[in-house]
């Protein structure tokens, strides 16, 4: 039998491949956070936010995912993502290692790591393979990337 949490973090991902951006905000805790090397510090609705925004963004989507695990307090998974980069059109295949900390049958804590020094390469090209393996090249990425998030949060914040 599936450990609860297990199942969580399955439907996570098959919410993910139909890029239902929507159920997968719903599986986490309102105070729930995010890091990856492109979005290092997510806190509640910024977690939804980046997780809608990549999904309606990706429109050649396609993510593949295995090895989950889960248990009363944490999980695992593995997963792989393969899409154009909005900013350049390149093809990307990303590869993720997640790790999760549940609460209350949510997702408490989630941290994606991958290597950004590949995904740089063949998101940015030239620039990517030049300079993807310097601070200041992530730190740009990571402001352009907080800056999308920001304006997509704000053109599809939810009606008062």
């Amino acid at each position: 039998m599936t450990h609860p949490n297990a199942e969580l973090v399955t439907r996570f991902y098959e919410a993910f491949s139909k890029r239902d951006g929507d159920a997968m905000a719903a599986a986490y805790a309102p105070d729930a956070t995010f890091s990856d090397p492109v979005f290092p510090a997510l806190r509640g609705a910024e977690v939804g936010g980046m997780w809608r925004m990549l999904c309606k963004r990706g429109t050649d989507l396609v993510i593949t995912f295995r090895d989950v695990r889960g248990d009363d307090r944490s999980g695992s998974a593995h997963w792989e993502a393969t899409y154009s980069f909005s900013a350049t059109g390149r093809r990307v295949h990303n590869v993720v290692e997640a790790s999760f900390e549940f609460e209350g049958g949510r997702i408490k804590r989630h941290v994606d790591d991958f290597a950004f020094y590949r995904w740089s390469r063949m998101a940015l090209g030239p620039a990517g393979l030049l300079l993807g393996w310097t601070p200041l090249l992530k730190k740009k990425v990571q402001s352009q990337a907080r800056a999308a998030l920001d304006s997509f949060m704000q053109k599809n914040a939810p009606a008062p």
